[in-house]
């Protein structure tokens, strides 16, 4: 388990904090759009589980590759993706990521690492051991990044890829957002023992447990995994703990499905990332209240241009419905 406390510096801070709200904000504008009905295609929603993308994606090279799930806007957001054509693509427009035609769950920017997500639970997982075996074929001093939910353990990917990173030794990290549920289906359900990390001892290679909602703890865990698969040591299991505010699917709270209570809900938003990660840098003085009001300032600008971009690009035509299938 990971519990380092090194020292925050500025550079970090900020780098940190940038990312966590252009994640933050730019879901929270899906949550005010989406009854607009502008944005048609179905969303999954990341608010409450940032601080795993911006910790991971804070600690790669843009040389690295990342492959996301059906909830991976903060995954390629994180990355350093441009918000004009994430948004122009949940508005199904031609200047979109995926030119209006992937929508929400497959936002992808090549050029930044961004290799794509994949809706099938688990299916991450076999495509960052291929592109990761790929890298270590070229000699490439890259990783390659799985993310995935606590449901895809449950996946015989999950056990075939551990395996074969592990016996290959390949430069991959297998990132687990353990929010606890699978849909609405709680892990204690679902599984004898809940710490996801440990299974890692089984296939040789390290396991780490984090807390999700700790942006520096992630980015540290990150890190030292980057560092050792870039040495060629091989993969790395990191299990952050997190929870996901809002439904499955869709802009809206679900604590009245009953699967979870609204007060659970809202002790898990007290723990919000953003608000942790400001304590720590108001309580050790690292970064002046100027500079945080600045890059919030920065970001908001940047997400209002995303989405007058995309309400002013076109759909794209009939006849491109069959082209770069």
């Amino acid at each position: 388990m990971n519990k380092s406390n090194s020292q925050l510096s500025p550079e970090l801070a900020q780098k940190l904090y940038l990312s966590l709200l252009r994640c933050r904000k730019f879901e929270e504008k899906i949550v005010e759009l989406y009854p607009q009905q502008e944005i048609r295609c179905p969303t999954h929603l990341s608010l409450g589980q940032e601080g795993v993308a911006a910790g991971v994606c804070s600690a790669l090279e843009k040389e690295d590759l990342i492959f996301s799930t059906h909830r991976c806007h903060s995954h390629t957001i994180a990355k350093g993706a441009d918000l004009k054509f994430l948004m122009a693509e949940l508005y199904g427009k031609k200047t979109g990521c995926s030119k209006g035609k992937g929508g929400s769950m497959h936002f992808l920017q090549p050029e930044i690492g961004a290799m794509g997500a994949s809706a099938i639970v688990g299916g991450t997982i076999p495509l960052a051991i291929g592109a990761a075996l790929a890298l270590k074929m070229k000699s490439k001093n890259q990783v390659s990044v799985a993310f995935f939910g606590d449901g895809a353990i449950e996946q015989g990917t999950f056990h075939e890829g551990l395996n074969f990173a592990s016996l290959k030794k390949l430069p991959v990290l297998f990132i687990c957002e353990n929010n606890g549920l699978a849909t609405c289906t709680p892990i204690s359900s679902r599984q004898p023992f809940s710490d996801i990390y440990k299974r890692a001892e089984s296939y040789m290679i390290p396991g780490n447990q984090v807390d999700g909602t700790n942006v520096h703890e992630v980015y540290q865990a990150a890190a030292t995994a980057v560092e050792r698969a870039k040495k060629g040591e091989g993969p790395t299991l990191i299990e952050a703990q997190c929870y996901r505010w809002r439904e499955h699917v869709g802009p809206n709270f679900d604590y009245q499905l009953g699967f979870r209570s609204k007060e659970d809900v809202e002790k898990a938003i007290e723990k919000c990332p953003i608000k942790c990660l400001e304590e720590k840098i108001k309580n050790e003085n690292i970064l002046s209240k100027e500079i945080l009001l600045e890059i919030s300032d920065l970001v908001t600008k940047e997400i209002e241009e995303s989405v007058n971009f995309a309400k002013e690009s076109p759909f794209p035509q009939a006849e491109e419905i069959f082209m770069d299938l």
